[in-house]
């Protein structure tokens, strides 16, 4: 059984990890891995980004899983969240969208505008809803 001193060690060790505001420390990448990511790809766009970060030697990245983040159609779907900076949401991704991103927003800053999600009017639209409708 573990103490509240135990208890309060991992709370601290982990909170660095798992913190997604805006005063983090390292980026964070999340990934969608719930069923309907997996069905659309998300495991092998979550693979590529690895690849991808060990290619570049980026050692203040952590990739993580996660469950369903809410928009089915447009998955699979990567957020990133680099210190000090709002969230983006990038939406279709596939394993090259997941290299290019990382090679792109994560290491140098600059965000892929054509892969992200936009919300307007109340709808989310990405480029290719927005080119189609």
């Amino acid at each position: 059984m573990k103490t509240i001193q135990n208890l309060e060690e991992i709370r601290k060790n982990t909170f660095d990890r798992v913190n997604q505001g805006m005063n983090r420390k390292n980026t964070r990448i999340v990934v969608g891995m719930s069923t309907c990511g997996i069905a659309a790809g998300a495991q092998e766009v979550y693979e590529a980004i690895l690849d991808e970060i060990n290619k570049l030697g980026l050692t203040n990245v952590i990739v993580a899983k996660t469950g369903c983040i809410g928009v089915c159609k447009l998955e699979p779907i990567v957020e990133v969240i680099r210190p000090g900076e709002e969230k983006v949401t990038y939406v279709n991704m596939s394993p090259y969208k997941g290299r290019r991103v990382v090679a792109s927003h994560v290491l140098t800053g600059v965000i892929r505008d054509e892969y992200i999600m936009h919300v307007i009017k109340g709808k989310i639209l990405n480029d290719y809803t927005l080119e189609n409708d």
